[in-house]
Parts: C-alpha cells; sequence; structure tokens
C-alpha cells in the first residue's frame, strides 16, 4: 500500500513539475524554498514564493548594475564633469566582473536572509516579539539598502550633479589658481629684488666707466684745441703733457676695468641666473596651472557626487532610498505576514519525521507561570538516551560485581579466622 502511494506521489511531483515553468521553479529557489513541497502545494503558496523569489532576484540584479555605476565613477578617467569619459577594455571587463560578484554577493544576502526568516506565530499580523527577533535581518537589510541606493541615485540625477560639480571644479580651480598666484609673486618678488641689484651694480659701473670716457674725451678735445691754434709750432711740451694726461686717464679706466672684471662677471652671472630663474618660474606657474585644474578634475569621485546628490536632490535621494529599503525589507515583513498554508505544514511534518527517524523527539509542554499558562518546547534525543541508558547498566553491574567480590573476599578471610586465629594476632 505504501508502495504504491509513493507512486503516486511521485507521479504526481513529476506532473507538476513538466506543467510549472523553470522560469518559476528558478524564482521558487531564489526564496530559499523547497520546491518538492510547493509541486505539492496550492497555487496560492507557489505564487507567494515565486513572488518572494523574483523580489530577491531583482535586488540582486539591482546590486549588480548599482555596484557597476560605483565601479565606474570610482576608476574612470576624471575630467571635466561634464566630459563624457569613454570606458576602456581593461575598465568594461573590471566593470562587468565587478557587476557579477558584487551582485552574486548581494543576491546570497538576501536570500539567506529571507530563507531563514521564519513565519514568526503563523497570523497575519506582526507582533512585537516578531520584531524583534527579526531586528538583525532588518539591520542588515537597511545597510544593503543605503549600499545599492547610493549609485543608483547619482546614476539618475546624473546631469544635475555633473552641472553642479562642473560649477565646484571651476571654482576650485580659481581658488587655486589664486593661491599659485600668491606663492609666485612672492618667488618672483625675490628674484626680482636680486635682479634689481645686481642690475644696479652694473650700472653704477657702466657710468663709472662713462665717467672715465668723458674725461677722456674732455682731455682730447682741449688736446685737439691746443694743436688747432697752434699747428705751426709742432707738438710741443704742452700737448705732450695733454698727451700723458690722455694716457694716464686712459691706463686708470684700464686699471679700473681690470680690478673690477671678476667682479663684474659675477655679476653678470648673477644677473643671467636671476632672468633665466624667472623664466623658469613662468614656466612653472604655466604647470601649476594644469596640475591645478587637474586637481580640481580629480573631485569627480563617488563621495563627491552622493554629497552634491543630497545637497541639490532635495527629497528625490530620500524617495529612491526609501524605494530600496522596502524592497530589502519587504519580504522580510511579507514573511512575518504569511499564514501558515499546506507547504508550512508538509515542511514542519518532514521536518519532525526526519527527526523521528533519527531519534529526536519533541515535546510540548505547558506549565502555570506567574502571568498565566506557558508554552515550553523540549526534546529529547534516543541514541542520547540509549548510551546513556547502557552507561548507566554498565555502572550498575560493576557496582554488583564489586559488591559481591568484596562480600565473597569478606567470607573467606572470616573463615580463615574462625580456622586458625593465631595467625592473624601478633606475638
Amino acid at each position: 500500500m505504501d508502495t504504491n502511494n509513493n507512486i503516486m506521489d511521485t507521479n504526481t511531483y513529476m506532473d507538476q513539475y513538466n506543467t510549472t515553468h523553470w522560469i518559476t521553479r528558478k524564482l521558487w529557489w531564489c526564496a530559499g524554498a523547497d520546491e518538492y513541497f510547493l509541486m505539492k502545494s496550492p497555487k496560492q503558496d507557489r505564487v507567494k514564493y515565486a513572488g518572494i523569489g523574483g523580489i530577491v532576484l531583482a535586488t540582486g540584479l539591482l546590486a549588480a548594475v548599482s555596484g557597476g555605476f560605483a565601479f565606474y565613477t570610482i576608476f574612470k578617467t576624471k575630467g571635466d564633469a561634464n566630459d563624457a569619459a569613454g570606458i576602456s577594455l581593461g575598465l568594461g571587463i573590471g566593470i562587468v566582473l565587478f557587476m557579477i560578484v558584487w551582485g552574486t554577493i548581494i543576491f546570497n544576502l538576501d536570500r539567506f536572509i529571507i530563507s531563514s526568516t521564519g513565519k514568526g506565530d503563523g497570523t497575519d499580523s506582526i507582533t512585537w516579539k516578531e520584531m524583534g527577533q527579526a531586528i538583525p535581518r532588518i539591520i542588515i537589510a537597511i545597510v544593503l539598502g543605503f549600499a545599492i541606493s547610493a549609485p543608483l541615485e547619482i546614476k539618475i540625477l546624473e546631469s544635475e550633479i555633473n552641472s553642479e560639480l562642473s560649477k565646484y571644479q571651476e571654482k576650485y580651480t580659481t581658488e587655486l589658481n589664486v593661491n599659485t598666484d600668491k606663492l609666485f609673486k612672492q618667488k618672483q618678488a625675490a628674484l626680482e629684488k636680486d635682479k634689481a641689484e645686481y642690475e644696479t651694480k652694473l650700472n653704477i659701473y657702466e657710468a663709472q666707466l662713462k665717467g672715465f670716457d668723458s674725461e677722456i674725451d674732455k682731455l682730447v678735445a682741449v688736446q685737439q684745441a691746443e694743436m688747432q691754434d697752434k699747428r705751426a709750432y709742432g707738438f710741443g711740451p704742452v700737448a705732450k703733457k695733454m698727451q700723458a694726461d690722455i694716457d694716464n686717464k686712459r691706463s686708470e679706466k684700464d686699471k679700473f676695468i681690470k680690478l673690477k672684471s671678476a667682479e663684474v662677471g659675477s655679476w653678470r652671472k648673477q644677473l643671467d641666473f636671476s632672468n633665466e630663474k624667472i623664466n623658469e618660474l613662468s614656466d612653472d606657474l604655466r604647470a601649476s596651472y594644469k596640475k591645478n585644474e587637474k586637481t580640481a578634475h580629480g573631485y569627480d569621485g563617488l563621495l563627491k557626487r552622493i554629497q552634491i546628490s543630497h545637497e541639490i536632490g532635495g527629497l528625490i535621494p530620500w524617495v529612491i532610498l526609501a524605494v530600496f529599503l522596502c524592497i530589502e525589507m519587504g519580504p522580510i515583513f511579507f514573511k512575518m505576514m504569511m499564514t501558515k498554508g499546506p507547504y508550512d505544514y508538509m515542511v514542519e511534518n518532514f521536518n519532525h519525521k526526519i527527526q523521528t527517524e533519527n531519534g529526536v523527539f519533541k515535546e510540548d509542554k505547558l506549565y502555570e507561570g506567574r502571568n498565566g499558562l506557558i508554552h515550553m518546547e523540549t526534546y529529547r534525543y534516543a541514541d542520547a538516551e540509549i548510551a546513556k541508558h547502557e552507561v548507566e547498566e554498565k555502572l550498575k553491574s560493576q557496582k554488583e560485581v564489586n559488591s559481591l567480590a568484596v562480600s565473597k573476599a569478606k567470607e573467606k578471610i572470616m573463615k580463615e579466622i574462625n580456622d586458625n586465629p593465631d595467625k592473624f594476632i601478633n606475638q
């Protein structure tokens, strides 16, 4: 009879299996449900668990998409917020791999949370006791909701965020350039001061040379005028005296030039060095402007975009977050609100059967407490009880054997004492 029933159950299961769409079976798996018992359950139970599985699957897919956006935002080439950054082959592979890994992690977490959430008291009302038991799962669901919603939030508000971020980048670039200009002017002022000092020294030196040349020119002019008036007398003592003065002045100039040559050469080198540094400073300034622009464009990461999203989004980011929190926590509350159906009773019956077959017995007991009757569940473990009984019997038998041995030994000793008391008396 049992064999016929098993054959009928198997045939019924296979008929249901063949008529159930494979997508429905996958959704049951996503919900952590047992498809064997769902095949035997009414359509209502099948629809419920397919719906829960659909939510878990959708959450995993949304997490994968969200992770892809986050990965792209973090590792893309930084630039002006309004410039669309391309996706290289390496970045594209990284995005796909991260989407798969992140989506799988979130999916398995959600599947574990849902499958480990029981039916509570089996009614459609949520009690405080059920809420207390669900708090750890709810906390995990809230954290996952935040993690999934943030990247999708910045993608939904991408145009507005790009516009605001571009303004911030321009403002920050200007601030950096102002600070760079201040530093440049300080360095330039020091170099200009050194340059002016050496230029002043060289100008004084040039003025001194012009002074020598002026005196020489005056002496030459006087000599020429003297000789013009007295050409008939030839190159006499006066002319020779004037020529000697000219030669002396030229000699003084040469000595002055020789004396100052090393110092003047140093001044010219220092002046050239200052001019070179000023030119290099101009090149450094242009390079600093480019660096400032690159630094400002670096503010194009995930954190800055989330910050701007909450600054300009108003209620929209919170609405998006609320939607994802509902998606994450919905199945938990749904399972607490679900009433027990045939599926649940069949699963419980199967579990009790497995426990009983393996020697685990559940017993319900009622106790009178201060606030009324208290229901408690206790379990008996047959294998442990058998082992305990065997040990107790073994100990009991050993005790009886020991008692008998002691009794016999006592009788033997007493007989020996009666037969030969002198043997036991010390002389």
